[in-house]
């Protein structure tokens, strides 16, 4: 890495240091920043995986792209793939994210690995659980699941909206719930909403160069 690029990622994580500070403070508004009153209440795929989720959020954004433009980027998401479009210097070793869609992680399979960090493993790591291209990704592991629906809009948008739901135990695992807890509770909200708003600003790029 460059160091413009390390001081890129370090200057933006300063910068985001407040929302990840302030999060537990707004925790009814981040839970479902960004959704709509139905879009919480609606089905999501996996929800049944996970009925009794200690943590659940649900979180939506409008992209002025076609849902063929928004699905490329979510596919390649992952450590040691694109990246996260959210805090490299946190969630990417300081490897900037990809600013371009990438070939090789354009085919997914049920069963792929979504590697959340360089160690991969059943609790480190998601798999794809199913997809429909264009329309829903699912993502699951132990104890937790992440799922992306995908619904056209008109005038070519698209909203876009994610559920991650968790269930964890402090009887079964006091030091792995206590640092989950702290994950959800300081770095989810902002790291979503920049992986949200990273996919925005990607997908109508790409869509603005199409349309060209």
């Amino acid at each position: 890495m460059s160091a413009g690029s390390a001081a890129r990622c370090a200057g933006e994580a300063i910068a985001g240091s407040p929302l990840f500070l302030a999060a537990p403070l707004v925790r009814r508004w981040h839970l479902r920043w960004g959704a709509t009153d139905e879009e919480v209440a609606a089905s999501m795929p996996g929800d049944e995986i996970v009925p009794l989720a200690t943590f659940s959020a649900t979180r939506a954004i409008t992209i002025g792209a076609p849902p063929e433009d928004v699905w490329p980027w979510l596919v390649q998401i992952g450590f040691g793939k694109a990246g996260f479009y959210s805090y490299d210097f946190f969630d990417n070793a300081m490897r900037p994210s990809a600013e371009r869609i990438l070939p090789e992680f354009q085919s997914p399979q049920v069963g792929d690995w979504v590697p959340m960090a360089k160690k991969v493993s059943e609790t480190t790591a998601f798999k794809i659980a199913g997809f429909e291209p264009n329309r829903w990704l699912l993502w699951v592991k132990p104890d937790s699941t992440w799922g992306w629906t995908l619904e056209p809009l008109a005038d070519n948008h698209t909203r876009l909206v994610t559920r991650l739901k968790d269930f964890h135990s402090w009887r079964s695992s006091p030091g792995s719930t206590f640092l989950t807890l702290i994950l959800f509770e300081l770095g989810d909200f902002p790291m979503m909403r920049k992986l949200l708003l990273g996919v925005k600003a990607r997908a109508e790029a790409l869509a603005a160069i199409r349309r060209l």
